[in-house]
């Protein structure tokens, strides 16, 4: 086990990832397990560096005045040794001696002029950090926005090694036949300037979310509590948070029958997953560097279910029965997950470090199951956390829906459905089917590119999605509401504001994402971060720090309004998702803290509403 170089608290000066570039740091921490220190940069910005990538002040400064005093001293001695093989040049005198030391501090004037020249075309061609974010490092005051996008397509591809030595030989200082003295000088440069970019490894995750070990515990059985709760209340017929629902015989929760049906759809997504449709797109870079492939066809899977739920009607396959055995079906989506949780967990032990989630790393058994131990578990190419985060679930939301539908009809005597039933149906297709068309979109959140698969995810994606969302349904099943159509029109246009908010958000933050240098996006500004990427500050993001958040709160109030008012618990999804997407918003707000610095203090400063606007 190698000893560490560096202690806590000690000043140091350490390499900013992907330049070539130091500056002054605090070590903060020292992972032994993956030999790397966590430095705290002036602006605040914390990252984890090898050892390699630091270096002491005191080191750093005696190696630089090495490089330009050992120079002179080999030229010196070349030139004694051309004064020796040339007997007709005067002897070494007083005049010689100072011509010499003129020599001497030309050449050394050059050394120092074609080391500032070289590290000038650094800064110049070096992708990160960029000049706003070096002139920031250094005290200067840093330009507030940007919305010229050329500079991040430059980044990208510039090949620095090349324009600097183009740059040198064009430029140099030094005639053709000092070549060699200014190859030492700039193999000496790269000694402690490298210009390899490093090599991120997940460390060890220490600060834990969700109330840690004690926290995640609890949430295991109280997540599906919640939900047998929710369903055991809407089947009464005063469904009042006083009147506690009497529990039901154990053997009436369990039905192989339900189960096998519950698999038969789980596996049926499935093969429409591997089904060699649709286009293949590369996620984000892992901390390897790797990009993983996923294949784009949530939408073609929702059409081939869609003709399969018609083929079944066709038939006359009676599909309430999934309202009748609708707890049954919960039950058999816990267990399923929770043994899906187990699984993810074994195989985790046996994963690369390198392929373990940051946020699910911590070395507790209960909070690494709870929140994910592996960040992206595949079987081959098929990536079960992508699979399960839109299929069966999401899809499964809109089957149960239109199970409620007919469940209702049939139940009431209905020749149409109610009103409110064709409110809240249309309202949920229409988010599902926004969600698979725009199914790349899901590459980039949290879910895909932070959080692990664990219990936490597999229970929501399988049980939580389909079985609490589709709660108005279930409800107005047993507690059917009138509405007018004037009210009907009120919450559909309060439906559609929440939706343009929504989809016109997370569209130009995408399309941001994917290419910045879009002439589309020419008219948006931001402010440029040390990571490479720009904080937008105009359009929706420059109006609230998580415009779609708001909207998606807007469409669950409208969700739940044709339920009516006489109980709360239709409005149950909506109070959730509130907290839900608050939480979120604090997590998001410190894992950009982090990330961001500076730059996202600013960002605070010039969008000071988090969700709600002038509210919070």
């Amino acid at each position: 086990m190698p000893s560490r170089k560096f202690a806590d608290g000690e000043v140091v000066m350490g390499r900013w990832p992907g330049s070539v570039l130091y500056y002054e740091v605090q070590v903060t921490s020292y992972d032994d397990v993956a030999h790397l220190y966590t430095v705290k940069y002036k602006d605040g910005t914390e990252l984890a560096l090898k050892e390699s990538d630091i270096r002491s002040q005191s080191s750093f400064k005696h190696r630089k005045s090495q490089s330009s005093s050992s120079s002179p001293s080999r030229r010196s001695s070349s030139r004694s040794r051309s004064r020796s093989r040339s007997p007709g040049r005067p002897a070494k005198g007083r005049r010689r001696s100072a011509s010499q030391s003129r020599e001497h501090k030309d050449d050394k004037k050059k050394t120092i002029q074609e080391t500032s020249l070289a590290l000038l075309v650094l800064v110049l061609f070096a992708g990160k950090p960029s000049e706003n974010n070096t002139k920031r490092y250094n005290g200067e005051p840093e330009s507030t926005e940007k919305n010229d996008t050329s500079c991040i397509m430059l980044e990208q591809k510039l090949k620095p090694d090349l324009e600097i030595k183009r740059v040198l030989e064009q430029y140099s200082l030094r005639s053709r036949k000092d070549d060699k003295k200014k190859e030492e000088i700039y193999s000496e440069k790269k000694t402690f300037m490298a210009v390899k970019p490093i090599e991120k490894v997940p460390t060890k995750t220490k600060e834990l979310e969700f109330g840690g070990r004690i926290g995640t515990f609890m949430l295991i059985f109280f997540l599906p509590a919640t939900v047998f709760y929710l369903l055991l209340m809407c089947k009464q017929d005063d469904p009042s948070l006083l009147n506690f629902p009497p529990l039901p015989a154990l053997e009436s929760l369990w039905d192989g029958r339900v189960f096998g049906v519950f698999l038969l759809w789980f596996f049926l997504q499935a093969v429409f997953y591997l089904l060699p449709v649709g286009k293949v797109v590369e996620g984000l870079p892992l901390s390897n560097g790797r990009k993983l492939q996923y294949r784009i066809n949530g939408f073609y899977a929702f059409i081939l279910t869609a003709a399969a739920i018609g083929v079944l009607l066709y038939l006359q396959v009676e599909l309430h029965y999934l309202y009748d055995h609708f707890m049954q079906f919960a039950v058999s989506a816990a267990a399923f997950s929770l043994a899906l949780s187990i699984y993810l967990y074994v195989r985790s032990l046996k994963a690369p470090e390198e392929e373990l989630a940051p946020g699910g790393n911590s070395g507790y058994f209960i909070y690494d199951f709870f929140t994910g131990h592996e960040l992206n578990p595949r079987i081959g190419s098929f990536d079960l956390k992508y699979f399960c985060e839109l299929r069966p679930g999401l899809i499964g939301w809109v089957v149960i829906n239109l199970a409620m539908l007919l469940a209702e009809m049939k139940i009431h005597n209905l020749s149409v459905p109610s009103l409110s039933m064709i409110l809240v149906n249309s309202f949920q297709l229409l988010y599902v089917v926004d969600a698979l068309w725009n199914e790349e979109a899901i590459l980039t959140t949290m879910d895909i590119t932070h959080d692990g698969f664990g219990f936490m995810l597999a229970f929501g994606d399988l049980v939580w999605v389909p079985f609490v969302y589709s709660l108005q349904a279930f409800y107005l099943v047993g507690h059917p509401i009138t509405i007018t159509w004037p009210v009907a029109a009120a919450i559909t246009a309060l439906n559609c504001v929440g939706y343009y908010i929504f989809r016109s958000a997370n569209s130009q933050k995408n399309n941001f994402r994917r290419n910045p240098a879009d002439p589309k996006l020419a008219n948006l500004k931001f402010i440029p971060t040390a990571t490479g990427k720009g904080l937008l500050v105009t359009g929706w993001w420059g109006f609230v720090r998580h415009p779609n958040y708001l909207g998606d709160i807007i469409m669950a109030l409208a969700w739940s309004l044709p339920c009516g008012f006489n109980h709360i618990l239709p409005y149950f999804y909506v109070i959730y998702f509130i907290c839900l997407l608050v939480h979120r918003e604090a997590r998001d707000e410190h894992h950009c803290k982090q990330k961001y610095g500076l730059a996202w203090e600013r960002y605070c400063q010039r969008v000071p509403y988090r969700i709600f606007p002038y509210i919070y």
